[in-house]
């Protein structure tokens, strides 16, 4: 984060901010190191405002109707000692609030901590720099936020200086090595001595290091270094340490980026900084604490370390904490038959109906049908009562000869899985314990026996029309010439006209095998379950996700969850987006409970509804006393309460 800094001479111009001349630096820091005077931390801007020099007189009166349909009468007043009359009271802001807690208000899950650094004249001086550093702790972790620096003519002007030395070495620095060869000395000796080298002075031919080498008997980089003026070099490299000296003395602190806060120098010269940190709401949020901590500079040096202040608490108000949180539950028809299904490709030869577990993807094809199986048996609410295995074949060969082979394949199929259910079933058997009866034989479990139903399709077009349209590999011309070829009825003549098409080979070897499928339906129903349909409730897990969302103060996630359910708690979510009224549409068709009435009350004040937002937080603490406590934790009703005094004169206990 970027500091923050404050220039006390720059402010001079529109403040009474100049030190008393007399009082030396050394005798202000041995008070300070005596603990008086000490900077402060207190709440924001809106609580502390020093030197107010008009006040401004309320008079507001405010005339409600309670659910009798009584009148009554709220002025923004206090009841007079004497008289017991309500009368009009000058509203005054206070200069200094000395309280060490706020409740804040949550909106858009955001916060805004609002405090102010306040620094006594004493504290101040022209030779000095003095750092802030406001810390935030949250959840147990602290974050350190932009700290705020305040700095004297004196010291700025010193640091002034400073950088403007580190500017003058730095227009000495040279920052080109080949200044300092003596290429004059280099050329005489070239032109001399080598005569041939010297030529490429004027030749543009790019030379390479090892063709400079292989003339000169020594490398380029150790010519040129033993012509170089090294104590020229020497003093530069000096120069160049010199000003990461000076830099990290004067210039380190230094920034262009100032930014300002409002700022305000009391007629007694303290210092006032307003600072205002926005954080982002998180779940289990309930209070952030900041400290203040510091130190004294003079001509860069630390003199003294401030002690930390103690801590401000922001304690956090959100609509979220009124979120009703009572289980949902919705009504469910639960049916007696159920189905599952899947597809699977068996691979048979060309003709054939056998199964080959070896051929193409076959073991692992079956071997996933088997745990599918397994699954079923072994489920507790469901049992298995039939399957059907539908097979389908591809158009080469006659389409007799297809109808009679996807037959004898579904037939082949089932009569494999029909053993594979006996070997599953003895399996779970032997897991669950072997039962013998009074002369030691073993009893078996009578398992009824699962029915099979073979189905067959024959060839499989309609797959295959949609095989072909997702292909990439086929063009839209073979597409096209496809489509057209397909309208022939007879499916021999069909096949047999395909046959003579330039991309036949290509649907035959890689697009006829994808039609060879056989298909699993699984009919099972619940155990124990007489009644074709059972209506019973179950929890709403949706709803209760949009509860979870809006108490975690996630109202964009819980809005999108809880919208169509138009409740409570939809108003909930509306208005921590602050769409009032979106909220108030909902809240106005709920029954009037002590929360709606609540949550009314909040909307009107927000809308600037006053009358409104009165009557509703009446009703809601004669339904329920505990909003009396609530009102003064929400920003919209604590107002109200403070400007009509409504928990003192108005609010009564409910009537048995």
């Amino acid at each position: 984060m970027k500091p923050k800094f404050l220039f006390i001479g720059a402010l001079a111009a529109v403040s009474a901010l100049t030190l008393v001349a007399s009082c030396s630096s050394q005798r202000k820091l041995a008070r300070i190191k005596n603990g008086n005077p000490s900077a402060s931390l207190v709440l924001g801007k809106d609580v502390y405002v020093p030197e107010v020099k008009q006040a401004k007189v309320m008079r507001d009166t405010l005339r409600i109707k309670d659910d009798d349909g009584r009148e009554l009468l709220l002025m923004k007043a206090i009841r007079d000692d004497v008289t017991g009359d309500m009368v009009a009271t000058e509203t005054l802001e206070a200069a200094k609030v000395t309280a060490r807690f706020r409740n804040i208000a949550e909106r858009h899950g955001k916060l805004d901590l609002a405090f102010s650094i306040i620094v006594p004249a004493e504290m101040q001086d022209s030779k000095w720099q003095l750092r802030f550093y406001p810390d935030m702790y949250i959840l147990g972790d602290v974050e350190r936020l932009d700290p705020v620096l305040i700095t004297g003519n004196a010291y700025d002007k010193a640091r002034l200086r400073g950088y403007q030395q580190y500017n003058k070495l730095l227009a000495k620095i040279i920052s080109d090595p080949t200044r300092f060869v003596n290429v004059r000395a280099l050329e005489i000796f070239l032109k001399r001595n080598i005569p041939q080298v010297y030529a490429f002075k004027t030749d543009s031919t790019f030379v390479s290091d090892e063709h400079f080498y292989s003339i000169y008997g020594v490398s380029e980089q150790e010519a040129v270094e033993h012509y170089t003026r090294k104590i020229a070099r020497n003093v530069n490299d000096r120069r160049k340490r010199k000003l990461d000296e000076i830099y990290n003395k004067y210039v380190k602190v230094f920034t262009d980026n100032i930014r300002l806060d409002t700022v305000m120098v009391g007629k007694n010269g303290d210092f006032i900084y307003n600072y205002v940190q926005t954080i982002s709401t998180r779940p289990r949020l309930r209070k952030v604490d900041i400290t203040l901590s510091g130190e004294i500079y003079e001509a860069g040096d630390k003199i003294y370390d401030i002690p930390e202040s103690a801590p401000l608490t922001f304690y956090i108000s959100s609509v979220s904490g009124l979120a009703d949180q009572t289980e949902h539950y919705v009504e469910k028809i639960i049916e007696r038959h159920a189905d599952a299904s899947t597809t699977s490709r068996i691979d048979f030869r060309l003709g054939k109906s056998d199964i080959d577990l070896d051929m193409g993807d076959n073991r692992r094809e079956l071997g996933r049908i088997r745990r599918v199986l397994a699954s079923l048996l072994e489920n507790d609410t469901f049992l298995l009562d039939s399957i059907i295995v539908t097979a389908s074949a591809s158009p080469d060969g006659r389409e007799s000869v297809n109808w009679r082979l996807s037959r004898s394949r579904s037939e082949s199929i089932s009569r494999y899985l029909d053993d594979q259910i006996r070997v599953l079933r003895d399996s779970m058997d032997r897991e669950n314990g072997l039962v013998f009866d009074e002369a030691g034989r073993r009893i078996r479990t009578n398992h009824v026996r699962i029915p099979f139903i073979s189905r067959y399709k024959g060839e499989n077009w309609d797959r295959l029309d949609f095989i072909v349209d997702e292909d990439t590999y086929l063009t839209e011309g073979d597409k096209s010439r496809y489509e057209l070829l397909r309208r022939v009825p007879d499916l021999d003549s069909r096949d047999a006209l395909l046959a003579r098409e330039r991309f036949y080979p290509y649907l035959r070897d890689y697009l006829y095998p994808r039609l060879r499928t056989v298909a699993f339906d699984f009919h099972l129903h619940r155990k124990d379950m007489v009644k074709d349909t059972i209506h019973t409730t179950v929890l709403d897990s949706t709803y209760m996700r949009g509860v979870r969302a809006l108490t975690n103060m996630d109202y964009e996630a819980a809005l999108s969850l809880l919208q169509p359910y138009h409740d409570y708690n939809t108003a909930i979510a509306y208005m921590g987006l602050d769409r009032n009224f979106s909220a108030l549409d909902i809240l106005s068709e709920l029954k009037p409970t002590a929360q709606v009435n609540y949550l009314l009350a909040i909307v009107h004040s927000r809308l600037g509804e006053e009358q409104e937002a009165v009557e509703h937080y009446i009703r809601a603490c004669r339904q329920e006393p505990s909003y009396v406590h609530r009102g003064n934790l929400d920003p919209e009703i604590a107002r109200l309460i403070r400007a009509y005094r409504l928990n003192d004169d108005v609010i009564e206990s409910p009537t048995p």
